[in-house]
C-alpha cells in the first residue's frame, strides 16, 4: 500500500532531468495517479512513457506552457475528466536567465515572472474549485531560497519570483484553510541538474557547496522525498509554510 494509493497528482515541468520528474516518480511509486506537464512535448512524451513502463500503468503527459491560462486550465481540465479528481498539484516550473538589473530588458524581467509567479498562480486557480468542493486537496509551489537572500549573481527578477511565490502561498493558505485545502512552498537550495550548467559557472557549485554545512548540492530526490512527505496525511496540520531544504546554506553563516 501506498500513501498516495488512488489519489491524483499533478506536476508542472516534469520532463526534465531533475525536481519535476523526481517528484513524479517518488508520487508515483507511492500509489498516485500522475497527469504530468511541460513545456517540451517530444520530452514530455517519452518521460511519461518511461515512468508509464516503470510504474505498469499508464501516465498522461501534456504539452502545457504555464504562462498561458487557457493551457494550464485544459491541463487540470483533462487531469479532473479522466480520473474525477486532484488531490496533489506541485508547480514545479521555473526559469531563470542571468542578467544584473541595468542590463535586464523588459521581456526578460516578464518573462522570468511569467514563468515562476504567473504560472503558479494561473494552475492554483484552476485547480482550488477542485479541490474546494472535495474538501481536500495539497499544493506545493516551489520557492527558493533567492526568495529570502539577495543574491548578486543577476537574479533579480528571479529573487522576486520566488518571494513572490512565499507570500501568494501564505495568502491562498489562509483563505482555503476552511474548505480543507493545504498550500505549503519548499525553498530549495542548490539542487544539482546538468541543466544548471548551462545558468551558472562551475565557481557558483564551488561557493555553494563551501558555504553548506552538508558539503554537497542537493539532490531531486531530496526534494522528491519532502514533497511526498508534506503532501501526505503525516503532515495534515502543515499548511502556509515555505520549508527550507538547502543542506544548512540558509542558516549558514
Amino acid at each position: 500500500m501506498g500513501r498516495f494509493d488512488g489519489q491524483v497528482a499533478l506536476v508542472t515541468a516534469a520532463a526534465g532531468a531533475g525536481i519535476g520528474q523526481a517528484v513524479a516518480r517518488k508520487l508515483g511509486q507511492e500509489g498516485a495517479h500522475l497527469v504530468l506537464s511541460d513545456a517540451h512535448p517530444r520530452r514530455m512524451t517519452e518521460v511519461a512513457l518511461q515512468i508509464s513502463h516503470e510504474l505498469g500503468r499508464e501516465v498522461v503527459g501534456m504539452e502545457v506552457d504555464v504562462t498561458n491560462p487557457d493551457q494550464v486550465n485544459a491541463f487540470i481540465q483533462a487531469a479532473v475528466e479522466r480520473h474525477g479528481r486532484v488531490d496533489i498539484l506541485v508547480n514545479n516550473a521555473g526559469l531563470n536567465k542571468l542578467a544584473p538589473v541595468w542590463e535586464m530588458d523588459n521581456e526578460t524581467w516578464k518573462r522570468v515572472l511569467d514563468v515562476n509567479l504567473n504560472g503558479t498562480f494561473y494552475a492554483t486557480r484552476a485547480v482550488l474549485p477542485h479541490m474546494m468542493r472535495a474538501r481536500k486537496g495539497v499544493i506545493v509551489n516551489m520557492a527558493s531560497m533567492h526568495g529570502y537572500l539577495g543574491p548578486d549573481a543577476g537574479e533579480a527578477h528571479y529573487a522576486a519570483a520566488k518571494a513572490g511565490i512565499m507570500g501568494f502561498t501564505r495568502a491562498v493558505a489562509a483563505e482555503v484553510g476552511k474548505h480543507g485545502v493545504r498550500v505549503v512552498a519548499l525553498s530549495p537550495g542548490l539542487i544539482y541538474n546538468p541543466f544548471l550548467e548551462r545558468i551558472y559557472p562551475k565557481e557558483f557549485f564551488d561557493g555553494i557547496v563551501k558555504h553548506t554545512p552538508l558539503g554537497r548540492t542537493g539532490k531531486p530526490e531530496d526534494v522528491a522525498n519532502l514533497i511526498a512527505f508534506l503532501c501526505s496525511d503525516e503532515a495534515s496540520f502543515i499548511t502556509g509554510e515555505v520549508v527550507n531544504i538547502t543542506g544548512g546554506f540558509y542558516m549558514a553563516p
